[in-house]
């Protein structure tokens, strides 16, 4: 896609995940319907339903061509990963949403090729629209962030599942466990905000959660893979993932090679 139309595209979708953002709170500020989905029995909302709603029908007139793949319907996920899609998580952090907490978001990412293309995470409550394009930088409310430097972990800021926390904290004594992020696409773009020096995602993210924190975070300078320091690839045969780590490239290959030398696993 031209540059020039990406630039297009990107100023559209902020447009769009306002309107969204709308949607969500002003469901949240009154009496709504809620219940449980899946074998998980993972929470869902009316709000999750009606922002999803309103995302596919304007990112749909935005991009016609473009597949479809959100975690409230999921439409086409055949392995085809060349072709454009739209990948969205209308409200990551269902249970913070619930509750009335701050950390929810909307994530949306145009993916290409299997890689995410565009990426947009609002938080409605604090009102942070970080948006990121490739090759074209990431950015908060409008001003260019980048992900924290340097490799050492001591006084290094991390955030994730408490057991792996603590796993990383027995050997990196320095290291500083932060609050949990419920919505996992907002705790990796802190990472690429530089908020968080790195995040920690258990086995079980889905291609909603990541695609627009992935491209966030690797446009402000870092990185998010595997433990065995691969790259994701969505839009493929399966949209869930092992545990991952997102952080400036020093810092990440430092936690990498630390878990690595100690055979510490993350399941």
């Amino acid at each position: 896609m031209p540059a020039n139309d990406l630039a297009a595209l990107r100023d559209s979708l902020e447009a769009v995940m306002r309107a969204a953002g709308h949607l969500a709170l002003e469901t949240a500020s009154k009496p709504f319907k809620r219940w449980t989905k899946g074998h998980d029995h993972s929470p869902v909302t009316e709000g999750d339903i009606a922002v999803n709603d309103l995302l596919h029908d304007r990112l749909s007139a935005l991009v016609p061509d473009a597949d479809w793949l959100s975690e409230e319907s999921h439409g086409s996920l055949d392995g085809e990963s060349v072709r454009l899609a739209w990948i969205v998580d209308p409200i990551d952090g269902t249970r913070s949403y619930i509750s009335g907490l701050a950390d929810w978001t909307i994530s949306v990412a145009l993916a290409e090729g299997g890689r995410p293309l565009l990426g947009a995470i609002y938080a409605a409550v604090s009102d942070e629209m970080f948006l990121a394009s490739r090759g074209g930088g990431a950015t908060l409310n409008g001003v260019p962030i980048k992900a924290s430097s340097g490799e050492l972990l001591s006084g290094a800021k991390l955030a994730g599942p408490k057991r792996y926390l603590e796993r990383i904290s027995s050997l990196a004594t320095d290291a500083v466990a932060q609050p949990k992020v419920h919505s996992l696409a907002l705790r990796i773009a802190r990472v690429a905000q530089g908020a968080l020096d790195a995040a920690i995602a258990s086995p079980g993210s889905h291609d909603w959660d990541l695609a627009a924190a992935d491209l966030l975070v690797h446009e402000a300078g870092g990185v998010l893979t595997d433990f065995a320091g691969r790259p994701l690839t969505y839009h493929g045969a399966r949209a869930a993932h092992g545990a991952l780590i997102a952080a400036g490239h020093a810092r990440h290959d430092a936690l990498i090679n630390l878990v690595r030398d100690r055979e510490i696993k993350f399941a």
